[in-house]
């Protein structure tokens, strides 16, 4: 299965027919080969990718896959009508028998970032993304109040990616934190985030892990060390106990993953549920 290629293609960027394709191959053992086809958004793109499409087609004897989200019933048609591979429409799945349901007629709209410009919830993600790479690895205290969220734990463990997805794809405001020596020998957190305590959330790892991450940073340093990462994890994990802090262990969990706990966990206001 192997020799099998999934094509997204999109008159935007083609986000959610990857997003949502990739969810439904996820359910199948094997690895397909990807093509990524965003702003098809004219009938001559539309012929250019037929064209790459049925080409793979006859090259690896089998069906592409083509996930597509297309909008533009000219150029929709056009994929429909010349396709080799195995096309799954999404917008035609999905609003079309939502337009018969609400008895209104969908915006069809290309992309969701095709008004970005206008858009608070856009601005909003961008001012949030700005807020947590100013507020990376306790870099500043400064409006810790403003924070949706506050991620602590050693260093390594997963604090800024979390931060850095949760701010760019639910536009919140996260901070992050290392624990480190000092706070476990003062045996209580970082004076400055003791008054946002219902705002933190902890990431542990298994030492194990850590010290792997920890060897492609600064291979054969203390700071490396199993030893050196069990101590770390050990205190880290005693501290959160002592504080009543949420935590959770990042060592088989994916971003996603892990964003999604602490949404659950945190609920902030912003969001709805």
């Amino acid at each position: 299965m192997s020799n099998r290629t999934v094509f997204f293609i999109s008159d935007g960027t083609g986000i959610t027919a990857e997003t949502f394709g990739n969810a439904i191959m996820a359910q199948f053992e094997m690895k397909p080969r990807h093509v990524r086809m965003p702003f098809v958004d004219s009938v001559d793109k539309a012929h250019q990718a037929i064209r790459q499409i049925n080409h793979t087609a006859v090259l690896e004897g089998n069906r592409p896959i083509v996930f597509t989200t297309l909008v533009n019933m000219e150029i929709l048609g056009v994929i429909k009508a010349n396709c080799n591979g195995m096309l799954l429409d999404m917008f035609g799945t999905f609003v079309a028998p939502l337009e018969t349901e609400l008895g209104i007629k969908s915006n069809h709209r290309v992309g969701r970032f095709s008004d970005a410009s206008k858009s608070k919830e856009y601005d909003d993600r961008i001012e949030a993304i700005n807020f947590s790479l100013a507020h990376d690895d306790g870099q500043s205290n400064r409006d810790l109040a403003g924070s949706d969220v506050i991620l602590v734990g050693v260093s390594r463990s997963g604090k800024t990616p979390t931060s850095l997805y949760l701010a760019m794809q639910y536009g919140l405001k996260a901070s992050n934190y290392p624990t480190i020596p000092e706070d476990f020998e003062r045996r209580q957190l970082p004076p400055a985030l003791v008054p946002h305590r219902k705002k933190i959330f902890g990431l542990t790892i298994s030492p194990e892990r850590l010290a792997q991450i920890r060897n492609e940073r600064r291979p054969n340093s203390k700071y490396a060390s199993l030893d050196n990462c069990r101590d770390e994890i050990h205190e880290a994990e005693a501290m959160m106990r002592r504080e009543g802090i949420r935590w959770l262990s990042t060592t088989t969990k994916s971003i996603e993953e892990i964003a999604t706990t602490i949404l659950q966990e945190i609920r902030p206001e912003r969001l709805e549920y």
